[in-house]
């Protein structure tokens, strides 16, 4: 039976049996112990809050060195006794199972750990995280607050001490300090002086030097820096005893014009510089800068630059404007007594102008009177000397009063219509006798496109050109002088010695050019740019004094041109070489060419003048005794039926029909001569009965013209007179009826 029976038989014995068995657990052990790692680190991957990883990592290293010991018991099986094979295969079989059911229990777990612990954990932390967030939006909100109220503290003045003081005592209390203070650089720039302090404990005023290397610390970046409460800067607070100094920080303050923020009269300094503010903590204090107020601090500093800077601003506007204030006052003091000075001076020269042509009218109206004897050579030479000189002190005294108006403005041209040629004849016919005597030859060329007529100051001009050339032949023994005037073109209208003439031609107006050339004694090149200023002489000049001559001539004519919109100026290549003198001058065109109004003397050509007067009857007052016998004889000379009175009332008596002519003088006591001259009107009802009435006076100003002309009167004539003037004056009154000297 036991042949026939076909049991199941196994392949491997019992003992093989057990080893297979440890195989497969070691292997499935091997396996998860290799699964569990990869999951942790699955774990620790997502769950990125968790607070243990270094102990899931050190736990993931020792399981996956446990998987590896068990792998490599594949390998390595040995042949043991029943007993310990039954051990080890029930151990290795729990093991394996554990193992795998850890394995596949994490699997379900994981996602449910990082759902529950991992989200608590995430949600702590980001909880904290937004704490911290908040606590530093609140730290700036709080740091704008406080900034904006020490901004708005230190902007509501423009005053420096106010500014550092308060933002000394804000800083104080809102960083509750122990001490703050404020050094400011000294007059030298080398030194910082305390200047101000929180509590105003310390000596202000103490210094320390201001290349220490900490304030080169401080100065050397634009933040603030943590400094040993030892430093010299630090030392401001008293003695603690044995509490322990609280943490000093110190920032750079900017200053914008350091002489705006001066200590005993600061000089001005770059913007460089700085000023230094210390802020220290309590003492025996556990407290440290936080970051958020040293940004204050920081922000603070920048704060007082500004305000500082603003302030500056001020200072020197408000010392602008008191310095202004202060030059006003005085350029208006000198202005006021400028013009006191001109005034008396101009009344000065008014009276002695006055003062002086009476004498001189004695002078020349006599020596002229006396020209008209029989006298012998030698007295005729001395009359005539007499005459040339009284002449130049009358010229020398109309040209001191016409530089004297001409320096304060007060001189106006008198423009108006007059032939253009017949003044060169005329000035060239005053000259010629006297270049005849020195045997020069003396050329007159006017231009063909010169208009014959032209508007401008008729007497200005003619004073202009006769100075030139009577310089010409003054100052010229032999040769030739050569008189040349025509219409200024573009190209010679400029001067390259004088930019600023720059003349524009319209249709209104031309530039008339006159060129004066002579062969006489020539100016040294160092003389020729003194010759346009007042009492200037050159070389050639001062050496021949017999010539004659103020220096004031070629000043005068300058101005004039000036007045005229032109230009001047005088070449020579040196001594005894010659010179050439040439002007431009801007005339106006007239509207109607043959208007023709001439009024200044002479006008009348000397062939047609009357040379007597018999029986003309000529009444003279003049308050002036030597002046009106002066006048009466000069009147007598020329026939004239002459009475003379020396009052207003007598003259206003003694005025009648009879008299065709009446000379007065219009400064009188009493009546004046304008007045005069309004009751004379009166008088005569009809004007063919009036008499004609002529003022002649000293006073060569335009308003006694004016007041002339107002008053009716019928001339006007300048002391002093000669014969041939007077002669010359009643020719052209009784022919035109009037006569006004161009003053």
């Amino acid at each position: 039976m036991m042949e026939s029976c076909n049991c199941f038989e196994p392949h491997w014995s019992a003992d093989e049996l057990l080893m297979k068995y440890q195989y497969i657990s070691d292997f499935f052990i091997a396996l998860a112990y290799f699964s569990i790692p990869l999951e942790l680190i699955y774990f620790v991957k997502k769950s990125s809050v968790f607070p243990y990883r270094w102990v899931l990592v050190q736990f993931g290293a020792f399981i996956v060195l446990c998987g590896a010991t068990h792998l490599i018991n594949l390998w390595t099986f040995s042949m043991h006794t029943r007993t310990v094979e039954v051990v080890m295969t029930i151990a290795k079989v729990l093991t394996a199972v554990v193992s795998c059911a850890t394995a596949l229990m994490l699997v379900h777990i994981i996602p449910d750990l990082l759902s529950v612990k991992t989200r608590e954990l995430f949600l702590k932390n980001k909880a904290a995280e937004l704490d911290r967030e908040m606590g530093l939006i609140r730290t700036q909100e709080e740091t704008g607050r406080h900034v904006r109220m020490l901004t708005h503290e230190i902007r509501s003045t423009l005053d420096r001490h106010t500014i550092l003081k308060t933002t000394l005592v804000e800083l104080g209390r809102t960083l509750a300090l122990e001490e703050c203070a404020l050094w400011m650089p000294t007059r030298t720039g080398l030194e910082l002086q305390l200047s101000y302090t929180l509590h105003q404990q310390n000596p202000v005023g103490y210094t320390v030097p201001i290349h220490l290397p900490v304030i080169n610390q401080v100065f050397g970046i634009n933040r603030a820096v943590k400094i040993s409460p030892n430093s010299p800067v630090a030392r401001i607070r008293p003695v603690a005893g044995k509490y322990i100094p609280g943490e000093v920080v110190a920032v750079r303050v900017p200053l914008l014009h350091l002489s705006n923020f001066q200590i005993n009269d600061w000089p001005e300094l770059s913007t460089k510089r700085y000023a230094l503010m210390v802020l220290m903590l309590p003492s025996d204090s556990a407290r440290q800068w936080h970051v958020h107020e040293l940004e204050l601090v920081e922000v603070v500093a920048d704060q007082v630059a500004v305000a500082l800077s603003h302030a500056a601003i001020l200072e020197e506007s408000m010392r602008a404007r008191d310095l202004l204030m202060e030059q006003n006052v005085a350029l208006d003091l000198a202005r006021r007594e400028a013009e006191t000075a001109i005034c008396a001076r101009n009344d000065f020269l008014a009276v002695m102008n006055h003062e002086m042509r009476t004498p001189m009218h004695a002078i020349i109206a006599l020596s002229s009177l006396l020209q008209e004897t029989e006298l012998t050579p030698e007295q005729r030479l001395m009359v005539e000397t007499i005459m040339k000189s009284s002449n130049l002190l009358a010229t020398l005294i109309n040209d001191v009063l016409d530089l004297s108006r001409l320096e304060d403005g007060s001189l106006q041209l008198d423009d108006g219509t007059f032939n253009l040629h017949a003044l060169f004849r005329e000035v060239v016919n005053l000259i010629k006798p006297v270049a005849s005597v020195k045997k020069l030859l003396l050329a007159l060329n006017l231009a063909p496109d010169l208009p014959e007529y032209a508007v401008g100051d008729e007497k200005r001009l003619m004073q202009v050109i006769l100075n030139i050339i009577g310089n010409a032949v003054k100052f010229s023994k032999d040769g030739s002088i050569s008189v040349t005037a025509f219409v200024a073109k573009a190209e010679y209208l400029r001067d390259v010695k004088a930019p600023e003439f720059f003349p524009v031609p319209s249709d209104t107006h031309f530039y008339m050019r006159v060129q004066v050339k002579d062969s006489g004694s020539g100016i040294s090149p160092q003389d020729l740019p003194k010759l346009f200023t007042t009492f200037a002489q050159n070389q050639a000049k001062s050496a021949s004094r017999n010539s004659g001559g103020s220096g004031l001539g070629l000043a005068i004519c300058k101005r004039f041109v000036n007045l005229m919109d032109g230009h001047i100026w005088v070449e020579s290549k040196g001594l005894g070489k010659g010179c050439i003198a040439t002007f431009i001058v801007k005339l106006g065109i007239p509207e109607q060419l043959k208007e023709t109004k001439f009024l200044v003397m002479p006008k009348i050509p000397s062939s047609h003048v009357c040379s007597h007067f018999s029986g003309l009857k000529v009444l003279v007052m003049d308050e002036n005794s030597v002046s009106r016998a002066v006048t009466k004889g000069l009147l007598l000379h020329l026939g004239c039926d002459v009475a003379t009175v020396c009052s207003s009332s007598e003259c206003l008596q003694a005025v009648s029909q009879e008299h065709r002519v009446v000379f007065m003088d219009v400064y009188v006591p009493g009546i004046d001569g304008y007045e005069m001259a309004v009751q004379i009107h009166k008088k005569f009802a009809k004007p063919h009965e009036r008499p004609l009435i002529v003022a002649l006076t000293g006073h060569a100003d335009k308003v006694t013209k004016e007041n002339c002309t107002g008053a009716g009167m019928d001339g006007v004539i300048l002391k002093p007179v000669s014969l041939e003037k007077m002669r010359m004056a009643l020719s052209e009154l009784l022919e035109r009826g009037l006569i006004f000297e161009a003053i």
